[in-house]
């Protein structure tokens, strides 16, 4: 088996500022970004549709020689990703994986609370999901995690208008919502890939300076570091030339136009059809 590239996919930007991240700790690595803009949001979608799609770009992705893949996006990971691992990935044989961001995020999240009570910031899709709460109570049951969905924050990202004030209401909204459930919380959870963008905004809104805002891109980073440590067989299949490469279903020229923002520096994707690519 030849090596190939590490696949990062998401429904549509988000997974770029987790790319980011991976990139910044491990950038010896080559990486496939997947957005599947075309057919983004994926979280107001049945629970059968993201599981196609995201099992579509998942075999794409095998289809470009990837064996290792992280499932850059909450609502792919919420739902798709542990039927995929259960009833597809044995068919690819055991050098291939496919990885989330929430159990990692999961794993982590006791070293930013001390009182046991964090909040979680995410969409609505996330939310009823319920599977941050889950998971985190599998592995913390000391934990308790209050949420809160925040349906306008992507639209604010995408719409380059976090910076602004009209950000200001929706934030300050959604963060006394959340606040108001227990004024215990010492943690926050960003628990969409959207919202590191308005970290600063979070920050300025918080009723006291001592609350942690988390993001998941650094944690994930850390977690896949420490993940291709203990499994050297697959991390041997992980070419090391640090290039970066760039795929949408969508156009191209808007994908480059935001990948700028949520990245970091520019990009220049490809426009690809997952269906051709998994023939």
């Amino acid at each position: 088996m030849l090596p190939g590239p590490i696949g990062i996919f998401d429904s549509g930007f988000g997974g770029l500022t987790v790319l980011r991240e991976i990139a910044r700790r491990l950038p010896q690595y080559d990486y496939i970004y997947m957005g599947d803009n075309a057919r983004a949001p994926y979280g107001t979608r049945s629970f059968e549709t993201i599981y196609q799609y995201t099992l579509q770009a998942v075999e794409a992705l095998f289809g470009l020689g990837c064996q290792l893949l992280i499932l850059a996006c909450n609502t792919a990971s919420a739902r798709a990703l542990r039927t995929i691992q259960q009833r597809d990935l044995p068919a690819y044989g055991p050098m291939h994986r496919v990885l989330g961001v929430i159990r990692p995020t999961a794993e982590s999240i006791p070293a930013y609370t001390t009182t046991g009570r964090i909040g979680l910031l995410a969409t609505p899709g996330t939310v009823r999901s319920g599977s941050y709460v889950l998971e985190i109570g599998k592995l913390h049951p000391w934990i308790t995690v209050h949420q809160e969905a925040c349906p306008m924050w992507v639209p604010l990202v995408e719409n380059n208008e976090h910076r602004g004030p009209g950000a200001d209401y929706f934030v300050e909204k959604h963060l006394s919502q959340l606040m108001a459930q227990d004024a215990l919380i010492d943690a926050i959870l960003l628990g969409c890939t959207h919202y590191p963008l308005l970290t600063d905004k979070i920050r300025a809104f918080l009723p006291r300076e001592n609350i942690q805002v988390v993001s998941q891109g650094p944690i994930v980073a850390e977690r896949l570091a420490d993940y291709l440590t203990r499994h050297p067989e697959l991390e041997a299949l992980c070419q090391k030339n640090g290039q970066r490469r760039f795929l949408t279903t969508d156009d191209p020229s808007a994908f480059d136009a935001m990948a700028a923002l949520f990245y970091g520096e520019a990009a220049a994707s490809e426009q690809v059809s997952l269906e051709a690519l998994r023939r």
